[in-house]
């Protein structure tokens, strides 16, 4: 049986303390203050792990005497779960992740994001699902990753259609679980992002009901603890100006970063190239209209009770230069 949560039991546990970690070996005890080791966790497809594959970073981190410790995580909720618990310094994630996490108190700090990818992420059907708009969702069953940026398109695309949330029914899963879910039709509807999205349409015959377009921005978000930040800013500044050399990178050769991809996360480099399309490079710091953005997110969560009081996501964006 599907496992779905209610509103209610949601909203407990986002608001809680840490939520329990189950990660086995992905998570390590929190470094000494005096280690030079910079601990990132990265999901297998984006950015991160592009620069991971490359090496670039190592380079870059060695005139300042660090290195690097790398984590996979399966999505960006486990990734904050272990950023709350103290496993990992600098990762990034979605637009919903850290507005949970922020909510339960993670010393999380905003120190980049990249461009709008609205394409990026969609509700998908069955090819011959008779569902032919989100307002058709109504009553239906959608499985999502909870807490992660498709959560937040559900809630808009539900918005923008008329449908309250509370009536339809979500089936909280991983990517794993909702794409076999999905095959043995035992939900009407999944949310997913790139590139399972992609996979799905070009292997199960998958159809978008809606993507973000016109809905939502879908950004990718760069953190860092808080305690990284004031103690290693000069090697905060690096690992985001590797970020933003390989993002370059990525963009000028699609398809060789396809084909870099496709051995790391099992999916064939022509999926990855529609993929890869659809996302949006380079990382830029915070600006007070992106965080505007990121707190309409925020407000949208707590009205539905998703998150169980109000944040500030102001109080948690690293300050500019001087």
């Amino acid at each position: 049986m599907l496992l779905s949560l209610s509103r209610r039991t949601l909203a407990r546990v986002a608001g809680g303390a840490v939520l329990t970690l189950a990660l086995g070996a992905t998570l390590t005890t929190p470094a000494a203050a005096d280690d030079k080791v910079v601990r990132i966790g990265y999901q297998k497809y984006g950015t991160l792990i592009l620069l991971k594959n490359k090496g670039l970073l190592e380079e870059k981190l060695k005139p300042l005497g660090y290195t690097v410790k790398w984590s996979e995580f399966p999505a960006g909720p486990q990734l904050l779960e272990a950023l709350n618990a103290g496993a990992v310094d600098f990762g990034n994630t979605g637009e919903a992740p850290p507005i949970f996490a922020q909510a339960a108190g993670a010393p999380l700090i905003y120190v980049g994001y990249e461009p709008a990818a609205p394409t990026g992420e969609a509700i998908l059907v069955p090819k011959n699902s008779p569902l032919k708009s989100v307002a058709d969702l109504k009553g239906k069953t959608i499985a999502l990753n909870k807490g992660s940026n498709v959560h937040y398109l559900l809630v808009k695309a539900l918005e923008k259609a008329g449908v309250p949330y509370a009536d339809v029914k979500t089936a909280y899963l991983t990517p794993a679980d909702a794409r076999a879910a999905f095959e043995r039709g035992s939900v009407d509807a999944w949310a997913i992002w790139d590139p399972y999205q992609a996979a799905a349409e070009k292997t199960v015959d998958a159809r978008i009901l809606a993507d973000g377009t016109g809905v939502v921005s879908n950004y990718q978000f760069y953190f860092a603890t808080r305690s990284f930040v004031e103690k290693a800013p000069q090697v905060v500044d690096v690992l985001l100006g590797a970020v933003a050399e390989i993002g370059a990178w990525a963009k000028a050769n699609p398809k060789a970063a396809a084909e870099q991809f496709s051995p790391l996360i099992g999916i064939p480099a022509p999926i990855l190239e529609v993929a890869l399309s659809r996302q949006q490079y380079d990382v830029k710091p915070l600006t007070p209209e992106i965080t505007s953005q990121q707190q309409q997110v925020a407000d949208a969560f707590h009205k539905l009770g998703l998150i169980p009081a109000p944040i500030k996501i102001s109080d948690a964006v690293r300050a500019p230069k001087s």
